[in-house]
């Protein structure tokens, strides 16, 4: 068989502060939202891809949720998590192994973090290749700081540069009903703000919030028969490039650089293309070499090309159209609410932060420090 798979329902569910909500809670909303906008019932899904809930997900969630699915996948590479399973479930539907695919996750890392139940680091301790690193404090943070820092002494970009994508993902999200943070910032405010990591101040890391995502990918044979008009999934491409820092070839080149072309190939079309990007940020610096590894501009020019608003909606590539990780929300792993906003893009259904005429998106999401890349081109025919 080779079928055509869509994405034919996306959703959130409550997201900020959602104290009292657990993970699971909070995954099941976003997956019965998802199916009521695909009109389609629990009782359709024979496919489920989870990752990062319980002790063997995704079989903890199916439980919870009350399926049974024939297909399931746990794909756990960090943020770049669900634009891997999207990829993944589409080849299922091609092969028929599932027809309806349901993706959902759940959060609560603004609230675990207020209850002291986890750091703000992130450290796998001292077993496998952290062991070389973890001893000496090297943190999450620091990682992306360190290749930051190498990227400005390769190519001249500047600190300035590298605010400028916080002001954007700002501006972004304020035509956001649901963003976190809504208020206009100037690069001036960002320098000037506290440095959590050398060069990162703390508007240029992103904030923590809780909230669920979920997205329902069926076989495009079936979208006739379903309410809203769906959005194709045109090219996938995924990568994994590191786990130790040390074994990192070149900090100024993540492994979008794979992912990338390789979506792009097999969906046929060119970064000049595309209408809108919605893009890992996690700090401003992941923005900014992702950028030029998917092409949308040279290798070490990034930080010119961020300049002049070039990021806002309606600037020349709007991208992080709901504020990003940045501004809107980053519920610990934020890979499928890029698909979410980036569908909802592809359908016009964004009231004042729509992106006119959207007819195709990137989606790209990264996990661990550049560890890992999956790839998504979209589009709304």
């Amino acid at each position: 068989m080779s079928r055509r798979a869509v994405i034919a329902g996306v959703a959130l569910s409550d997201v900020g502060r959602v104290g009292h909500a657990t993970p699971y809670a909070l995954a099941a909303q976003a997956a019965r939202r998802a199916l009521a906008d695909a009109g389609l019932r629990p009782s359709d899904v024979d496919g489920l891809g989870s990752t990062s809930l319980g002790t063997l997900p995704p079989v903890d969630m199916a439980e919870y949720l009350g399926l049974r699915p024939r297909w399931i996948d746990s794909t756990s590479v960090g943020g770049a998590s669900w634009e891997v399973m999207a990829a993944h479930a589409a080849d299922a539907i091609a092969a028929g192994h599932a027809d309806v695919v349901l993706l959902t996750y759940g959060s609560t890392a603004r609230s675990d973090l207020r209850r002291g139940l986890r750091t703000a680091s992130l450290d796998w301790g001292s077993r496998g290749p952290q062991q070389w690193e973890s001893p000496y404090g090297h943190t999450l943070i620091s990682k992306y700081a360190m290749a930051a820092r190498r990227h400005m002494h390769e190519y001249g970009t500047t600190i300035e540069q590298l605010a400028e994508i916080a002001v954007s993902a700002r501006a972004n999200a304020a035509t956001n009903p649901e963003a976190s943070f809504r208020d206009p910032i100037t690069v001036d405010a960002v320098l000037s703000g506290p440095v959590i990591a050398d060069p990162f101040t703390k508007l240029q890391c992103c904030i923590r919030s809780d909230g669920g995502a979920a997205a329902v990918i069926v076989a495009e044979d079936r979208a006739a028969d379903l309410p809203k008009a769906p959005v194709h999934i045109l090219g996938t491409g995924e990568y994994v490039s590191h786990m130790a820092t040390s074994q990192w070839p070149d900090f100024t080149t993540g492994p979008a650089a794979v992912s990338g072309p390789l979506a792009f190939e097999r969906a046929g079309v060119r970064p000049q293309d595309i209408d809108v990007c919605e893009l890992y940020d996690a700090f401003t610096y992941m923005l900014l070499i992702t950028l030029e590894d998917l092409g949308f501009c040279p290798k070490g020019e990034a930080g010119a090309f961020v300049e002049k608003g070039r990021l806002r909606n309606g600037g020349e590539l709007p991208t992080n159209t709901d504020g990003g990780g940045l501004a809107a929300c980053h519920p610990g792993q934020r890979g499928l609410f890029l698909i979410v906003e980036a569908v909802r893009q592809l359908r016009g259904e964004c009231g004042e932060r729509q992106v006119p005429d959207a007819e195709l998106a990137c989606v790209s999401g990264t996990g661990g420090w550049f560890c890992s890349s999956g790839t998504l081109i979209l589009g709304r025919t």
